[in-house]
């Protein structure tokens, strides 16, 4: 089939990547002219493993295209995926103002011929009916601009420009396991009611849907939701809250462990056993970022307050986790009374592994928090570091390797559950620093061998 993807972000890249491995002629929109040359000389502008090699495969087939002509990818595609950025605003509300652009910008080319425009980006619920209303605008606008000076047209109108459906169909991708989620997901889910939209949905994932491409091809048929557009836009939603408010409980409950003498990673496995609650999402820490959740969440309970619902649960699980970005900080006061005036070392940056995306990353906070308290603060992340990256980062001095990080240190924080922080040489580091001390913000790190390197441990919750 032929797609158009709109907006090469993380959803956008990886999406358009995917369907062009699996065999679908895909065109991917950017208004970014660096971004599209870079893309075009086969560099990716974002880390995710695995994606670089299977946009260098589709290129190399010819399945995959970039370019910054909206016109043309519009013509292109039987499918137009919108997969733009809709960043919280400081009220929690999603900000539409991409999506409402592209959508017009759809409108504006329409060039025959049917359609199903696709809200790939994670918009407020009702946006079906909203993103339909825009492209009709975009439509209008250009039938205005096609009549000249006294009701003469100037040019031959298109042959049709409002044949097209709009469907829902959200993602569900982990940063750091895009792809793998892409060609092995839970589900996919499409909301439309139409059933000529939902059938070219079906057939455009039908090799994903039959496993062709999946890890395990001995699995049943991957489970396809179809709803109406609100309830599929309300699934994305509740998915990452759900998941938020899990994380959110468990470091609760990590919070009383703490002060009564349990050890939360056995409280969670205990309760982990349980199938009614499974033991994804029950790690303790120092509390959840990146770009879904937080915006996530705040765009639920926004809506929410749009329609005369107070979310209680929702605005907990959000103010827990505001609270647990600081547990950090305390641990640290209790290891090293005053930190005015001491060195602290942060293991990872990210707000998660294997990524490159510091958006509400944890460590933000901290460094923020710290600096405020007089403390000197280093970082060491294996992405961070060796790309250079700092966009957005003050306050911190961000070393090339681990024993850098540890030498003159008071203490460390795993910030980031990166695998490699599992086999650092933890006895040079020790012996690097003033006092070793090492708080696991994730608990990640087999407690035992790393005192017996010579550090003094302290969890989260144990």
């Amino acid at each position: 089939m032929r797609v158009c993807v709109i907006g090469t972000g993380y959803v956008g890249l990886v999406t358009g990547v995917c369907l062009a491995h699996i065999g679908h002629h895909v065109i991917c929109i950017d208004n970014n002219e660096e971004k599209v040359k870079l893309m075009k000389s086969g560099q990716s502008p974002i880390y995710e493993p695995g994606l670089s090699e299977i946009m260098h495969e589709a290129s190399q087939a010819g399945n995959l295209e970039f370019t910054s002509d909206l016109a043309a990818g519009v013509a292109h595609g039987e499918v137009l995926f919108i997969a733009v950025g809709t960043p919280a605003l400081p009220n929690g509300e999603s900000d539409t103002r991409y999506v409402e652009a592209v959508a017009r910008g759809i409108g504006a080319n329409l060039n025959g011929g049917y359609k199903v425009i696709v809200n790939k980006s994670t918009v407020p619920i009702g946006s079906g009916d909203w993103v339909r209303m825009i492209v009709l605008d975009g439509v209008a606008e250009r039938q205005m601009a096609l009549v000249g000076a006294g009701g003469v047209v100037t040019e031959a109108p298109p042959e049709t420009t409002s044949e097209f459906e709009v469907v829902s169909n959200p993602e569900f991708l982990r940063e750091g396991s895009a792809v793998y989620d892409t060609f092995n997901p839970d589900r996919i889910v499409l909301g439309s009611n139409s059933e000529r939209a939902i059938a070219m949905m079906k057939e455009l994932y039908a090799p994903i849907v039959e496993r062709k491409v999946a890890e395990d091809k001995s699995l049943p048929p991957v489970p396809v939701v179809v709803t109406d557009v609100s309830s599929a836009e309300m699934v994305k939603y509740a998915a990452n809250a759900f998941l938020a408010t899990k994380i959110s409980f468990i470091n609760e409950v990590a919070n009383i462990c703490d002060r009564v003498g349990a050890d939360v990673t056995q409280v969670a496995k205990g309760i982990g056993l349980d199938s009614r609650i499974g033991n994804k999402f029950l790690q303790a820490g120092i509390g959840w970022g990146g770009s879904c959740f937080p915006k996530d969440v705040s765009a639920l309970i926004h809506t929410a307050d749009d329609y005369g619902y107070d979310a209680q649960l929702m605005k907990a699980a959000v103010n827990v986790n505001q609270r647990q970005r600081l547990i950090a900080i305390e641990k640290l006061q209790q290891a090293l009374k005053i930190l005015k005036g001491k060195t602290v070392g942060l293991l990872g940056l990210t707000f998660k592994p294997d990524t490159d995306d510091l958006r509400d990353a944890p460590a933000l906070i901290l460094i923020e928090q710290l600096n405020r308290l007089g403390t000197k603060v280093k970082a060491y992340d294996p992405i961070i570091s060796q790309t250079g990256m700092r966009h957005g980062l003050t306050g911190v001095f961000v070393e090339t390797d681990p024993e850098r990080l540890a030498d003159g240190c008071d203490a460390l924080v795993v910030v980031t559950d990166w695998e490699q922080f599992r086999k650092l040489d933890y006895v040079k580091m020790a012996k690097l620093m003033n006092n070793p001390v090492i708080i696991d913000g994730r608990n990640f790190l087999d407690r035992e061998e790393v005192e017996k390197a010579g550090f003094r441990f302290l969890g989260i919750g144990r």
